[in-house]
């Protein structure tokens, strides 16, 4: 009998999107039309976080605060935040079909799960009207999982465990540590953790990496070791369970998990 029920990923940056490119681009743009220049590495810090809140994060950045402040002659107000979002997300929906790759090893990791009859789970910080866009694209490719919560589906998103409360609802599994959640972001790390899972960090396909697959193919060796040492330092603050580079190494954790759940331990939490 297996103790390990199911597994709830993200998707940008862990299952699909390699490098997790899909929403800088679009973060860059959105703010251009407010005439705020922002660079792809100030977007990219607040990423995992559910959009209208990655954008309060943005503002809230003291260059990007002070470069509002100076064209806007105000500081930004929740109707900047809101007329921010109403141009993102449409820009988001346009390009995400674009992104929408499942990463190197996704779809023979997903054969393999449904082989051991564990559940699939998926949480995101896009909003629905965006997934709407990326869950056909998937299921072509083999990947559908077994539910999906969008940011706005909950009042409270990520960090908070909410996200991970309704995949336990959604996929009826529980104990919480009967459930590993999957991410590259620390915001998606923390639901995990905080809800109770086992969490794991993947480190080069993510938004800390922020590369492609041809990228990362043609660097020395020496530099993927950097780029893994840099995302594994950060999503380590978070306190995952595991670090891996990709979901198309998480096979072995699953089998390392079951073991400690046969022997009676926990997520440390």
């Amino acid at each position: 009998m297996n103790h390990l029920k199911a597994v709830v990923f993200d998707w940008a940056g862990t299952m699909i999107d390699f490098g997790s490119f899909a929403p800088m681009g679009v973060f860059v743009e959105a703010f251009s039309r407010f005439s705020i220049e922002v660079s792809i590495a100030e977007a990219r810090e607040p990423m995992g976080r559910p959009k209208w809140d990655h954008i309060v994060a943005m503002l809230a950045q003291p260059r990007i605060r002070a470069a509002w402040e100076a064209k806007h002659k105000r500081t930004p107000t929740e109707a900047d935040v809101q007329a921010v979002y109403d141009v993102f997300v449409p820009l988001n929906e346009e390009v995400v079909s674009q992104f929408a790759d499942l990463v190197p090893g996704a779809a023979e990791l997903v054969v393999a799960m449904r082989e051991r009859g564990l559940k699939i789970g998926s949480t995101t910080g896009y909003t629905r009207s965006i997934m709407e866009r990326v869950l056909p694209l998937a299921k072509a490719q083999g990947y559908e999982p077994d539910n999906l919560v969008c940011a706005g589906d909950l009042p409270y998103g990520r960090p908070t465990p909410m996200n991970m409360y309704q995949c336990f609802l959604d996929l009826q599994v529980w104990p919480a540590h009967a459930v590993v959640k999957v991410d590259d972001t620390g915001v998606g790390i923390d639901e995990g953790r905080e809800a109770g899972c086992w969490t794991v960090a993947v480190t080069l396909s993510g938004n800390e990496a922020g590369v492609t697959p041809e990228q990362l193919a043609a660097m020395p060796d020496e530099d993927v070791q950097k780029l893994r040492a840099h995302a594994s330092d950060v999503l380590g603050r978070h306190r995952p369970d595991y670090i891996i580079d990709t979901v198309a190494d998480l096979l072995p954790v699953l089998n390392d998990i079951e073991q400690r759940l046969a022997n009676g331990e926990r997520p440390k939490g």
